[in-house]
């Protein structure tokens, strides 16, 4: 069997973070009803797959989370920690391969809980803000919902009328970390972790940029940024917002796994543009500082540099990395000091 729903083209919102990402923390921590398949598949990095032929004692294996067939009223619902609290932009509910068995509709309510408490706590005590009204779905398409809601939420319950299974949620969103965790003498201020995000590259052919700065080494060649070969002149390159302005005082930059298409060198520039867009950011600008020269790079390599130029005064908003000519990088690491967080209200008892 294959996925026959309509791949429309996905909004503006899914380059941001996948806020519930298992490779960030993220984790289905309770659910209702998890009869024919489990609550844990419903924020897997993997695509959903289908198996023909394959069952358990339960039925057909399905990769998602579904519920059994409801015989009375109400609807099911799980509740999902958020790996990096933060502001949801929108979410993609993913159906794919759920054709007879998906449900009617959903809803999204977010709430703020401090720590990590108990499941059964949060289904108990939490008082949730809707996110996202009741919403028809289809089956075995991928949906995309925007949300208005500009609330910092930890946890969110994903509910589903009145039953059926679903294969993946992502759930995507600005980061907004306890500005504490800023205050430090030093930073990655790159980290997606803080806030770092990729807002504008020239391409994305085999990896998304804003691997670049996910946590910890990479897994895997499919785990870092890579370009398609280039055929013409030019570069390939990525503008990194930092979590907050900065002085960059060390650079990180790690080729894992790239043995035989880590680019042949690098280079990094700075600005300060606080609040400037990606694509005002792209062409060659002569606010533009370098930090590092260009730089040749080694494959399958973590190489460690210091900025030729120290990004003093008010520090930089924004890196230019480019990459010659082509490639893939694994990681990028810019330690510093921030110089002015962004200002985001974090209640006294929500530190984290």
């Amino acid at each position: 069997m294959t996925s026959t729903g309509p791949r429309e083209e996905l909004p503006g919102f899914t380059q941001l973070i996948d806020l519930a990402a298992e490779r960030l923390r993220g984790a289905v921590l309770v659910a209702n009803d998890e009869f024919f398949a489990e609550k844990e598949n419903l924020i897997k990095a993997a695509a959903p797959v289908w198996i023909e032929g394959r069952y358990n004692d339960r039925g057909k294996w399905m990769d998602g989370w579904e519920t059994r067939r409801r015989r009375s009223p109400g609807h099911d619902w799980c509740v999902i920690r958020l790996g990096l609290p933060g502001i949801v932009r929108g979410v993609v509910v993913d159906t794919s391969f759920f054709t007879g068995n998906y449900p009617e509709a959903f809803a999204l309510e977010g709430c703020r809980v401090a720590g990590t408490p108990d499941p059964e706590e949060i289904v108990r005590t939490a008082t949730w803000i809707d996110l996202l009204p009741r919403t028809p779905l289809r089956g075995d398409a991928r949906q995309a919902f925007a949300v208005a809601v500009t609330e910092r939420v930890t946890h969110l319950r994903f509910t589903i009328h009145p039953d059926g299974g679903v294969a993946r949620l992502r759930v995507f969103g600005d980061v907004v970390p306890d500005p504490k965790r800023l205050a430090a003498a030093e930073v990655d201020l790159a980290s997606a972790e803080l806030g770092g995000l990729v807002v504008a590259c020239s391409d994305q052919h085999y990896g998304h940029p804003n691997n670049l700065l996910m946590p910890g080494r990479a897994t895997s060649m499919a785990d870092g940024w890579e370009t398609r070969r280039r055929r013409g002149p030019g570069n390939d390159w990525a503008i990194v917002r930092l979590a907050a302005p900065g002085r960059i005082a060390r650079i990180e930059v790690d080729t894992d796994f790239y043995r035989g298409n880590a680019p042949g060198s690098c280079r990094l520039e700075g600005t300060l543009a606080p609040g400037a867009p990606g694509d005002a950011l792209a062409g060659d600008d002569p606010r533009w500082t370098e930090l590092l020269p260009l730089t040749p790079l080694q494959p399958h390599t973590r190489h460690v540099f210091e900025p030729v130029a120290a990004s003093s005064g008010n520090g930089v908003s924004h890196v230019r990395f480019s990459i010659y000519p082509d490639g893939g990088v694994a990681r990028l690491r810019l330690f510093g000091a921030a110089v002015r967080v962004r200002v985001v209200k974090v209640p006294a008892n929500d530190a984290e």
